[in-house]
């Protein structure tokens, strides 16, 4: 099945290790919120019981999971995500063979690196950030609504928009032309997260139905 037939709910939550003292307890609350596609993040190494239990979860809703960084660990989930800095360890030719049929995404911040992307095999492109984000170190600055735009109008591929999106923005990035927001802190730091989950795929389907 492909990535656009999980995208619907137009959010795409991060779960983020890093970030979060209770990763399930979390993953819970997203997936009972709506979301149906979710990214594990790890940047100290993937934990592959973790993985399991994460996968277990997602799947019994419905949902896909996906990994970040780490190629080896997202062959036993539904998918890998990679930045730049990740392509320079892999055969960019090889990546969809390195990978089988799993979902392929590749992060992105201007319309060629998507162009790349594309011809590299994958699925759908992350770009960004478009807002300041404290959720990623190395962000890079903010390309706001044009800049998402710009690589929406250089691709095929589904545009999943990250970086700073909340609630109170969502309307940009939804008017960006972008097939999806992945969001980390607006769920992971809100009192109640699966509200929050909750509220922004109920805000995102009524930018799509237009009302």
């Amino acid at each position: 099945m492909a990535f656009g037939d999980f995208a619907a709910a137009g959010i795409y939550a991060i779960v983020d290790v890093g970030t979060t003292r209770d990763p399930l307890g979390l993953l819970d609350a997203i997936l009972r919120g709506g979301v149906r596609v979710v990214q594990y993040r790890a940047k100290t190494g993937v934990d592959t019981s973790l993985l399991q239990a994460m996968l277990q979860r997602t799947r019994a809703s419905g949902a896909r999971l996906i990994v970040n960084d780490d190629l080896l660990a997202a062959r036993a989930a539904d998918g890998w995500h990679g930045g730049q800095e990740d392509l320079e360890e892999h055969d960019r030719s090889r990546l969809r063979a390195e990978l089988g049929p799993g979902i392929l995404g590749i992060s992105c911040a201007t319309p060629a690196e998507a162009r790349d992307a594309e011809q590299a095999g994958a699925d759908y492109v992350g770009v960004g950030p478009f807002a300041a984000t404290s959720s990623k170190s190395d962000a890079g600055p903010a390309i706001g609504t044009a800049g998402i735009a710009a690589v929406v109008r250089s691709t095929r591929l589904p545009v999943v928009a990250i970086g700073g999106i909340h609630a109170g923005n969502l309307a940009e990035v939804f008017a960006s032309g972008a097939s999806m927001a992945a969001v980390i802190s607006a769920i992971a730091a809100a009192p109640d997260p699966e509200a929050a989950t909750r509220d922004l795929v109920e805000r995102w389907r009524a930018l799509a139905d237009g009302s």
